[in-house]
């Protein structure tokens, strides 16, 4: 497969959010400076879990088509617990999250969990990190009362903050949806430690699709 680098990106991170790297990604696209990369160029993809033969590339239970850059499924561990829908919206807001910002957010959260709940769920949800709440139907999704660490566990569930410790984040909030490994959530991308960078968060709700 290949990817377009974009402005911002480095080579360590983009190996991580292929599952490869970075040797692998400097061996197949012969770069020499590995600090070096140049926004707009193409980089083709390949590792360990790279299979020339069958076109795909898998890695950690993930499945990607080698001629384009759409995801089959998204990178990570396989999604389990919570019912088929929770991990149905836990799986496609992953795939959402890789496809915005990757492991860098953008300041698109509602957008991403937007987009992860009508895609999963077909649902028409609008409003920004602290509006969402208000905006989640009740007919699908109810309030339930836990800890973010308890939240982190279980996949598929939509989590707004009132406020957050950033410029915008105060005024707008944040949202999430859990991956259920305990330690990340995704939006317009990956939070890997959603729990150590609560701390300036307020205003936690949970919410669950039933």
């Amino acid at each position: 497969m290949t990817y377009t680098i974009r402005r911002g990106d480095t080579l360590s991170a983009l190996a991580q959010r292929f599952g490869t790297t970075v040797r692998a990604l400097a061996q197949a696209n012969g770069i020499k400076d590995v600090n070096l990369i140049r926004a707009g160029a193409t980089l083709k993809i390949a590792g360990d879990g790279f299979d020339r033969a069958a076109g795909t590339t898998r890695r950690g239970g993930s499945t990607f088509d080698a001629g384009g850059s759409s995801p089959l499924m998204s990178l990570g561990a396989p999604i389990t617990g919570g019912t088929a829908a929770m991990r149905r919206l836990a799986e496609v807001a992953r795939q959402v999250a890789l496809g915005m910002g990757g492991y860098r957010g953008l300041g698109l959260c509602a957008t991403g969990v937007s987009r992860a709940i009508s895609s999963a769920l077909g649902l028409s949800v609008h409003g920004n990190g602290n509006q969402i709440d208000n905006n989640l139907p009740p007919a699908h999704f109810k309030q339930v009362n836990m800890t973010l660490a308890e939240a982190l566990k279980i996949p598929g569930l939509i989590l707004t903050w009132e406020h957050t410790a950033s410029g915008a984040g105060a005024i707008y909030g944040h949202t999430a949806i859990t991956t259920g490994d305990g330690h990340s959530s995704t939006s317009d991308f990956v939070e890997n430690n959603t729990l150590g960078v609560s701390g300036g968060r307020t205003g936690l709700k949970v919410f669950m699709p039933i």
